[in-house]
């Protein structure tokens, strides 16, 4: 057996385990690994300018393909703390991703050392398995168990404390024979997916609910393949965007409080039984439990024991894996067919069609300041059908997926439960390094883009291109149109008078003067009419100048988005499309 540092067999574990790129930042206490990764060879690192910087990036990594796992790098004390908000982001959408820190030497931890903190115990409420390792001969079984871990069941992230002393120590360790250990993943059985059948088949208007946890099983294709040989009309969930394409004619739009289709409420509200698949019942998703469960029976297949149950009471509830399940409801629903024994159900799927084609929401305006909406109808034209959109939180994100369509699974990636400000920055970085030759387009509005506005600059040096659009109103918009609720409009102002650039026009911040300092292009919109060749313009110069470009578009400083508490009670503050040019990219605007 070869001799090496137990940070060298580290390294070679990822290796083995598939990993190919890092991302991370050095400092005293993580050398060692640092130094095995420069050793050994064989890993992509990536030097972002903040560990939470890091460990979004390693998200945007493993939510862009099947089978990637991101890996974020830094060292002992803040380093591990800046990463706790990737795990938060990670754990909530169940992303495996891998945080390692250094640490002080073992002799050292309980003796207040320099930055020595117990980060262990501070990420184990969001990891499936937070340690600090005491001994170096436990490095290779401690890494094997984390990929053994981030894979199985409910998929997550882990984080693996390396005090120096045992990064540096030297052990035994057969490179050549290492294996992965198996991967565990609770399967339906085929009884339980006859009896889910059965209860869909006994409503006369079903609907299949298709989760996050399709695409996370990369089951897209099972899914629809289940829709269409059932002819159900499929709701994906915010984080299960994708799962079937927009314009399919079994897809029956978005449901929500916020992120959703005025039809996609509508269709839900008619309808009697709901096959929920991978999905959490996501409280922006049902909005007021009453009104969403009322009259309905539901079906609910998640990964996690746990989740059965957790929001509201289904009335059949089954524990597996999406792809697990989905393979049987394939096969049992294909029997099914093929002996006669499925419903029509073109009628029902025709009626949600119509509800799709007729509840619309304008986007075609031409006034000055740009209205938002206009921005998402030129994003459509722009970015076609395999446009990677990379996006996290607020008023642009909301109306964005009221507004954008999403063709692929992996084609939305968001922050979904945790939404952090700054994500989409380094989240679109690790998504364009995973899809180096695809188009990645990140939305934000200004505050989420000031975040972490820093991490430009890794986009810049490392040359990853991508687009981001960004809509400003020098708002907290999200947070000004909830405070409506409280008659105040406070402490969210981002406009201000900027002594350097008047011709912002009071809007504060010169994105377009940071954005070229931190080595990127820019481009800044005021007319609606340039918004289109602005964005064509922009994918033009990515792919030139390799590096990433910013679209600021200025828009009106006050729009309220549709939104509401209940999927009956959404609000709406513009008028709607009456015929086909006042929504001209939506999938159904032939109106007139």
């Amino acid at each position: 057996m070869a001799r090496m540092t137990a940070a060298q067999a580290a390294v070679e574990i990822l290796k083995k385990e598939g990993v190919t790129n890092v991302f991370g930042l050095p400092g005293a206490a993580i050398n060692p690994f640092y130094k095995a990764m420069k050793t050994n060879g064989g890993l992509h690192h990536t030097l972002a300018r903040h560990v939470e910087g890091a460990s979004h990036m390693a998200e945007g990594y493993t939510r862009a393909k099947p089978g990637n796992i991101g890996v974020c790098v830094g060292t002992s004390g803040p380093a591990g703390t800046d990463m706790i908000t990737g795990l938060y982001s990670a754990s909530a959408d169940s992303i495996p991703i891998l945080c390692i820190t250094g640490q002080a030497p073992v002799a050292k931890l309980h003796k207040e050392d320099f930055q020595a903190v117990d980060i262990a115990s501070i990420a184990g409420p969001l990891t499936k398995m937070a340690v600090t390792v005491l001994e170096p001969a436990q490095v290779p079984g401690t890494f094997q168990q984390a990929f053994h871990l981030m894979r199985s069941g409910r998929p997550g992230p882990v984080l693996i404390d390396l005090p120096i002393d045992v990064q540096m120590a030297e052990i035994e360790f057969d490179v050549e024979t290492y294996e992965p250990l198996p991967v565990y993943k609770p399967a339906a059985t085929r009884a339980q997916v006859e009896k889910a059948l059965d209860l869909l088949e006994a409503g006369e208007k079903p609907l299949i609910v298709a989760g996050g946890g399709v695409i996370n099983a990369d089951a897209a294709d099972l899914l629809l393949e289940l829709a269409e040989l059932t002819g159900v009309p499929v709701v994906p969930t915010l984080m299960g965007w994708g799962t079937v394409p927009d314009d399919h004619p079994l897809n029956a739009g978005m449901v929500g409080l916020q992120t959703s289709h005025r039809y996609g409420n509508a269709t839900m509200l008619e309808s009697d039984v709901v096959l929920g698949i991978g999905n959490r019942w996501a409280n922006r998703h049902t909005g007021d439990l009453e009104t969403y469960t009322q009259g309905r029976t539901f079906v609910h297949v998640d990964i996690e024991p746990t989740q059965i149950g957790r929001v509201f009471a289904p009335d059949y509830g089954i524990v597996s894996d999406a792809k697990a399940a989905l393979e049987l409801f394939v096969a049992a629903a294909r029997e099914r067919k093929e002996g006669g024994r499925l419903k029509d159900r073109s009628q029902w799927a025709q009626a949600c069609q119509e509800r799709k084609r007729t509840q619309l929401r304008r986007t075609n305006f031409g006034v000055t300041p740009i209205k938002p909406q206009r921005v998402y109808q030129e994003m459509n034209r722009a970015f076609g059908r395999d446009v990677r959109y990379v996006s996290t939180i607020g008023l642009s994100q909301i109306q964005a997926a009221q507004l954008l369509h999403v063709y692929k699974d992996r084609h939305w990636i968001n922050a979904g439960q945790a939404g952090p400000l700054g994500w989409t920055v380094p989240a679109a970085i690790g998504v364009a390094t995973a899809c180096p030759d695809e188009t990645v387009v990140a939305l934000s509005g200004d505050y989420d883009f000031q975040f972490m506005i820093e991490e430009l600059a890794v986009g810049a040096q490392f040359n990853v291109p991508y687009v981001h659009v960004l809509v400003n109103n020098a708002y907290l918009g999200l947070i000004r149109q909830s405070q409506r609720g409280f008659d105040m409009d406070y402490c969210v102002q981002l406009s201000f008078d900027n002594l350097n650039s008047p011709e912002v026009g009071g809007y504060g911040v010169d994105h377009v003067k940071v954005v070229e300092g931190l080595g990127c292009k820019a481009i800044r919109v005021t007319d609606p009419d340039e918004i289109l060749p602005a964005l064509e313009k922009a994918q033009g110069m990515a792919h030139e100048y390799r590096v990433p470009v910013v679209v600021e578009v200025i828009l009106e400083r006050v729009t309220n988005v549709s939104m509401g508490t209940s999927i009956a009670n959404v609000t709406e503050f513009e008028d709607l499309a009456e015929h086909g040019e006042h929504a001209p990219t939506a999938v159904f605007a032939n109106l007139d």
